[in-house]
This record gives C-alpha cells, structure tokens and sequence, in this order.
C-alpha cells in the first residue's frame, strides 16, 4: 500500500509545483526555496538536532514556549523547526531568530525524506497536532528516531477516512512512540485508527498555555489610545474568502447607531490583502492600510492589517473579537487569544478545529457563537452597547483558560523522557 501512495505521490509532483507557482502570483513566498521541499539544502547543519515539525502559523505560535523549555535544558543541542507554510516560515524566522535552524519540510516521498534526516540527523521528531505522513514516519522507525506527535486530534471526518484503511495505517502509526492527545475523544480516535493504545495518552491542549508578553498588551492600549483616537474597535481576525464581505454589510448597517465604531479586519493568508482592500473601497468603505501607517482619521471606516505577526497586538487594540475561519466552513481558528487578552470573542457555526474549547467557552458563558449573519448583528449590537456584558464574559474566559493551563509541562516530561532513553 506504501508503495502505491508512493507512486502517486511521485506522479501528482508536477501538479504540486504547478500550485505553487500559481500561489506564487498573488504571494512571491512560494516561489522562494523549492530545494528544501525536495531536501536540497545549501547550508552546513549541525547534526543530532531536536526536530519539531508546526506546519503553519497557528502550530507554529502554539509550539515556540515549548522549545524554549527545551532549548533550556539542552543547550548544545540545536533545534530545527520545520513548517510547509510560507506564513509559518516567517513566523518562525520573526519569534525564534537564529536560536534555531529552520527548513520546509521536504515532501512525503522517500527521496527527499531521506536527504532530509542526512542532513539533519534528528535525534527526535516531535510533530504537531494533525500530521500522519506516511513515508516520514516509516523513515523515523527504519533509523530508530522516536517520533512524538504532540497536540494531537483528529476530526470525526479523518477518522471515517483513516478507517477505510485500517491495516495501512496501523503499519504507519507503529512507528510511532507518543501520541499526545489533546482530548478523550482523540485519544479514542486514534486507537480507533489503528494507533498502539498504550502509546496514546490525553494530556490536553497547548493552546491554553499561551503566554502573551505585557508589552503586547501595552503596545495594542497604546495604538486604541493614539492611532484609533479611543474609538470602538471592532476586530474581525483571521479571515478567509468570502468572510469580509458580510461584516461590511454588517458594519453599513450599524454605524448610524455606533458612529464611533472602527472594523479592524485582518486576513489570515498575505496573498489577500489587495483583494480585502478593493472589496472595502468596492462597498464605499474608508480604508486605511497598517502596512503604508495610514492616519486613522474619524471618517475612517476600516483599518486594515495587512502585515504579518501583530494579531495579538491587534486583539489587545480591540473592544470586540469576531475570529475568521469559522462564518466559512474551515474549521475555526484560536479564540484563546483574544480571551487571555480580555477582550470578547464572537464566533460562527464552524468550530469543527477546536470542539472542546468551543463548548468549554459556551458553557462558561464566556464567549458568543453565531449561527448566520443575522445573529451576528444581533450580538454584535448588544455587546457594544453592555460593557458589563463584556466585563462577565472576559472574566468567564480568563477563568476558563486557567483552568485548564498545564498541557506543555507535560508534554515536555515526555519529551524529555524520550531523550533520556537515547
């Protein structure tokens, strides 16, 4: 079966690349570095190094507080983090710097997979959250490198998928050592699918342990007080097609009844940000860029980032958080930021990526799920008008969030375990 999914893998290639030089149009990025997607690598690396594997921004911002704990207690070790995205890349680059090697991680082909564990020689591969690729395990078992997939769930859909296939991926699974889940219910679907049960264990989810910096906070305070002039932010984060344009309606529709009203949008991927400013003007809205620092005047209508890594910021700039990735069936995105900075999140019906904290929030009332558009208007409307309203919900999600802090120590016990059994 391996040699099969191989083969197409092989044969499907050429389409590969043929994306990523049409993604490249509208983003350069992925023009940039194709050796390293097929294992070429034109810098020295330092061997035995400690791999973790985020393949995009939000795996990325999730995994950094645990590397530093490791980086702490093995520092002549050098760590590779690996991502696929262009996004995750930069992210990586902006946070760790030079305190880490950093590559795309080559295709799922045994080529470029075994240049890559040449070059780099992994002493351990740690994985995050939803990554099973099968050629990649089965080289980290034929050179005895423990491989640990950490933060890890699986959607009910990837477990129907998996399940047509169980013999397959059992074989796939057996090399790996740890399996980290984030919940009960993930740790079940992954036995399900054919993982060995006493090698998959619940630990939580690193999400809740996300550390923000004062500064951040001190900085977004600082940009409301002087660029937004005070006025009521609106912040809609991390938005995909098709998601701005009912927040503009939305935004038309209310200003008579909050004038002072700002939308902050921040689309999630860079190749988008000309598309959001013609879909603003197109709706006779006032933009202004972040990117060109733009005035924000009183007539301004939405202020657009259109600039990489500065969510947080944003968020701490905020009156009011709707997060993208979920007005559009993708799954959702994290609304724990926007709650460990005290400001209150809005979401809509696809929450499908983060299940557990959904509930988790719903259930502590503290945070507001949206069915349609017409909902949105309601809730948004009442929560402008009710700090109070705001003020309960903020405390209910900080709440919700302590409680339930504690992931990344554990899962470092079992990195370090790992490494001590070498």
């Amino acid at each position: 079966m391996r040699y099969l999914y191989t083969g197409l893998f092989y044969l499907l290639t050429p389409f590969i690349f043929i994306r990523l030089l049409w993604r490249g149009f509208k983003a350069p990025a992925y023009l940039q570095r194709w050796n390293e997607r097929l294992g070429f690598y034109t810098s020295t690396s330092v061997p035995g190094v400690i791999w973790f594997h985020a393949v995009s921004v939000g795996e990325a911002e999730s995994v950094f507080q645990l590397v530093r704990m490791v980086q702490l207690t093995h520092p002549k070790d050098r760590v590779l983090i690996t991502t696929t995205t262009p996004t995750g890349s930069a992210r990586v680059k902006a946070v760790m710097a030079d305190s880490v090697e950093h590559v795309y991680l080559p295709y799922d082909i045994p080529g470029p997979l075994a240049r890559f564990t040449r070059h780099f020689q992994p002493k351990i591969a740690v994985i995050m959250e939803t990554e099973i690729w099968p050629n990649l395990f089965f080289q980290c078992g034929k050179q005895d490198i423990p491989l640990l997939i950490i933060n890890a769930r699986i959607s009910e859909k990837s477990e129907r998928g998996y399940s047509k296939l169980p013999k397959f991926i059992s074989s796939v699974l057996a090399n790996v050592n740890i399996i980290a889940a984030q919940t009960k219910i993930d740790q079940k679907r992954f036995v399900k699918i054919g993982a060995i049960e006493d090698r998959v264990t619940t630990v939580g989810n690193m999400k809740f342990d996300l550390d923000i910096p004062a500064a951040v906070s001190n900085q977004g305070r600082q940009l409301k007080a002087e660029l937004f002039d005070g006025r009521q932010v609106w912040i809609i984060a991390s938005t995909h097609k098709d998601e701005e344009e009912p927040f503009l309606e939305i935004y038309k529709k209310i200003k008579k009844h909050f004038p002072n009203l700002l939308l902050l949008i921040v689309p999630r991927h860079p190749e988008r940000f000309v598309e959001v400013k013609n879909l603003c003007e197109k709706n006779q809205l006032r933009v202004a860029l972040r990117s060109q620092q733009h005035l924000c005047s009183l007539q301004t209508d939405v202020y657009l980032a259109d600039t990489m890594g500065e969510l947080k910021m944003l968020y701490a700039a905020s009156d009011v958080a709707f997060v993208g990735g979920s007005l559009a069936p993708i799954g959702g995105h994290n609304v724990l930021e926007p709650a460990v900075l005290g400001v209150p999140v809005m979401f809509g019906p696809y929450m499908s990526n983060f299940k557990e904290i959904e509930q988790g929030l719903l259930s502590s009332e503290a945070a507001v799920k949206c069915k349609d558009v017409a909902e949105i208007e309601e809730k948004i409307s009442e929560l402008l008008v009710n700090e109070q309203m705001r003020g309960e919900m903020t405390k209910q999600a900080k709440d919700f969030v302590q409680k339930n802090r504690g992931t990344i120590e554990k899962i470092y016990g079992l990195i370090e375990d790992s490494l001590g059994s070498i």
